[in-house]
């Protein structure tokens, strides 16, 4: 779905401006891996942000969103986190200008098909869809790599996330058909093919808000360098539980708070099972890979807590239906969607059933997404 947003934007501003585009996300499998240094398994979706830009005579930054039919205007110097999506402008501006402010007055029109809320990355998106946008307009020269590092800094400065690479790095490098097997403390990656023509991913939104999300997941990132701090009095060259074996963990589980000891489990087992899941998609195993999928959602729910009822409901629901090889919580938790690979013959099965349990258990319809692995982020004129 492209938004028309050139059509807008001269309604709105006069003329058609700079136009952007950037990706949400999914992840097949290594969640909250990142901000452990661990690896990830990304892919760019086809639904983006879209960002149209254009100068401004006078000296200010106009903002607006379509959706919310929403308007702000900031002064060039008033560069500070705000409450609201206009922070993630504001942080890419103070990251990616040479002076941390903007030249000169500037218009800017944001629309989308990115669900806020549902764990597809919206944040990500906006920021990769802006820091392209600035990048291309005042010539500032960036790296792809640079500008993914800017949006998570925005994402930790502005928005009081403390994330990792993930999400803007599979925004700005996304490629149709592949996904991104991304080491996060050396930031190699390697794209990783998924051709599976008669498979579907379907997300289904649990349409509960993640509204916890941003503090348990600070929390989740405290309880793990918890485990590192607990583990460096027997090695000093552990930085990052990317460091830590099980045998290590395991040897000195009794020196550290139960719920740190299990949130060390769950990252130092999903970094074993994003390699496993990456040996089975280049073997073809979608059977194997299906199985870690499933693995991968009891521990997010058990040993990192960051499930809810509603995504526990849907994924164990998944697993006697037709055609469905595996399915799991994404993203930060307590809410959001759960990812599910389904045989393209099941997947309108699969939905109506899904849906109708789902409203049956909560009194709600989910909204389900059918994704494909599309391009990451791209100025469109």
């Amino acid at each position: 779905m492209k938004m028309d947003i050139p059509r807008q934007f001269q309604q709105y501003f006069g003329n058609r401006g700079l136009q952007t585009a950037a990706p949400g996300r999914v992840n097949l499998i290594g969640e909250h891996t990142d901000y452990n240094l661990g690896y990830v398994l990304p892919g760019a979706i086809n639904r983006n942000i879209y960002v149209n830009l254009s100068p401004a005579d006078e000296p200010f930054l106009h903002l607006r969103a379509h959706e919310y039919r929403e308007q702000f205007r900031f002064s060039l110097d008033d560069v500070h986190p705000v409450k609201g999506w206009p922070t993630y402008l504001l942080g890419m501006i103070y990251l990616t200008m040479p002076e941390k402010r903007l030249p000169s007055g500037l218009q800017v029109a944001v629309a989308g098909d990115v669900p806020v809320g549902a764990g597809m990355s919206s944040s990500a998106a906006i920021c990769s869809a802006f820091g392209l946008a600035l990048n291309e307009f005042y010539h500032l020269g960036l790296s792809r790599m640079e500008l993914a590092l800017a949006a998570q800094k925005t994402e930790q400065q502005f928005a009081g996330l403390q994330c990792g690479i993930m999400d803007p790095f599979a925004s700005l490098h996304g490629r149709e058909g592949q996904l991104i097997k991304l080491d996060c403390r050396s930031l190699e990656y390697e794209y990783i093919p998924f051709d599976f023509p008669d498979l579907q991913i379907i997300l289904v939104n649990t349409m509960v808000s993640h509204s916890l999300a941003s503090s348990e997941y600070n929390l989740r990132r405290q309880q793990c360098e918890a485990g590192v701090r607990a583990l460096q009095v027997y090695d000093a060259a552990i930085s990052s539980l990317r460091d830590v074996s099980r045998e290590m963990l395991e040897k000195h589980r009794e020196e550290m708070d139960h719920s740190v000891y299990t949130r060390c489990r769950f990252v130092i087992e999903e970094n074993q099972r994003l390699l496993d899941g990456c040996r089975c998609l280049e073997n073809k195993d979608l059977q194997g890979f299906g199985r870690l999928m499933y693995q991968s959602h009891e521990g997010l729910s058990q040993d990192y807590a960051v499930s809810c009822p509603e995504s526990d409901f849907l994924v164990h629901a998944s697993r006697g239906m037709q055609g469905v090889r595996g399915a799991r919580q994404m993203g930060g938790g307590f809410g959001g969607c759960i990812i599910t690979l389904v045989d393209k013959s099941e997947s309108e099965n699969f939905i109506r059933d899904i849906q109708q349990q789902y409203e049956k258990q909560f009194g709600r319809r989910p909204d389900c997404y059918t994704m494909l692995i599309s391009e990451g982020a791209r100025v469109l004129g």
